[in-house]
């Protein structure tokens, strides 16, 4: 098992947070490019003209960019000044994807109704492997964050 040096040296907390920022864009990222450009089942927001869907879209897509440049940018910040706890990042890049694409299947899919998975289909099997899921990649993230306090106690 690697040997980390005691967490004071270490900004934990900016580690986690930067890397969920990250792990959000990255997953929206996953989300708008293979199921609304590739696959084209769903815009972003679909009950308006197929103009406003592909705005809702590049809407969607500046988000991610943004989301992962600034998670980016704050973890080689973080990483330049030897604060960087990568086992506090790993966490966090699990835990933003999973909470993204949990927000996305939850709110978004069913409280919302922006959109569905895909139509035309009957979408629960889509939406139990769909926020199955993000359950998985948050209970990742949860043992990851176990794990790293855990090792920053060492």
């Amino acid at each position: 098992m690697a040997s980390y040096p005691a967490s004071s040296v270490f900004d934990t907390q900016r580690s986690l947070w930067a890397a969920i920022l990250m792990g959000i864009g990255v997953m929206a990222a996953v989300d708008e490019i293979v199921f609304h450009q590739l696959l084209q089942w769903h815009h972003f927001f679909d009950f308006s003209t197929p103009a406003f869907g592909i705005l809702s879209d590049g809407l969607l897509h500046a988000f991610e960019l943004l989301a992962i440049v600034v998670g980016v940018f704050m973890l080689l910040d973080l990483s330049q000044r030897k604060r960087l706890s990568i086992p506090w990042a790993q966490a966090g890049f699990f835990l933003g994807m999973g909470g993204f694409q949990l927000f996305d299947g939850v709110i978004n899919h069913k409280i919302l109704r922006l959109h569905q998975i895909r139509y035309g289909v009957d979408p629960l099997m889509y939406d139990v492997v769909w926020n199955g899921a993000a359950i998985g990649l948050l209970l990742v993230g949860v043992w990851l964050l176990f794990r790293a306090k855990h090792l920053a106690r060492r």
